[in-house]
C-alpha cells in the first residue's frame, strides 16, 4: 500500500464532506502569480459545487514544469494566497515526485471528488477524464483557456521593462 497523500485531518475532512452530502470540487494546479485567470478559473470551480479543494504543485515540481528560475512564490505563499482568496476550502500541497499516472490516480482515490474541475488546456484531459470516472466522479471544464494571460506570459512582460 502507497502512503497517503492526503494528511488525516484532511482525509477526515473530505469523509465528513462526502458524508454530510456536500458536493466535493477537486483542481489542481501551479498558481505561481495568481491572476485575473486563475481567479476566474477558481470561481467558476467553486460555484460548479458546495466544497473546493486545490492542490498546489511542490516548488521542486514546478522548477521541473516550467523551468529555472520558477516558482515565482514559494509552495508556502501560493499556498496562503490561495486561503486568502475565500473560495478554497483547504489547500494542499503535493509531493515533490507527483509525475506518474499511478499516483494521479491514488490522489483521486483518496480524494474522490464529485467534480474534477479543469481549464480547457488541462494537459492529459483524456486520461484524468478516466481515473476521476473510475472513482465516481465527472471532470468537468470550467474555464475556457485564454492565451493571452499567463504567469509565463507576464513574467515575460515585465522582464522587457
Amino acid at each position: 500500500m502507497s502512503t497517503p497523500m492526503l494528511s488525516p485531518e484532511l482525509a477526515a475532512e473530505l469523509a465528513h464532506a462526502h458524508h454530510s452530502g456536500k458536493k466535493v470540487v477537486f483542481v489542481s494546479g501551479v498558481f505561481d502569480l495568481l491572476h485575473q485567470e486563475h481567479l476566474l478559473f477558481l470561481v467558476k470551480a467553486k460555484a460548479a459545487g458546495d466544497v473546493l479543494y486545490v492542490a498546489i504543485e511542490s516548488d521542486v515540481r514546478v522548477r521541473q514544469l516550467k523551468g529555472p528560475g520558477r516558482p515565482i512564490n514559494t509552495q508556502s505563499v501560493r499556498k496562503k494566497n490561495l486561503e486568502q482568496l475565500g473560495l478554497v476550502t483547504s489547500v494542499f500541497i503535493l509531493p515533490d515526485d507527483f509525475s506518474q499516472p499511478a499516483q494521479h490516480r491514488q490522489l483521486i482515490a483518496e480524494i474522490r471528488p464529485d467534480l474534477l474541475a479543469v481549464s480547457s488546456h488541462t494537459a492529459h484531459i483524456d486520461r484524468k477524464k478516466m481515473i476521476v470516472e473510475e472513482y465516481g466522479g465527472k471532470l468537468l471544464i470550467v474555464h475556457q483557456h485564454n492565451s493571452e494571460i499567463s504567469t509565463s506570459k507576464l513574467l515575460a512582460q515585465h522582464a522587457k521593462k
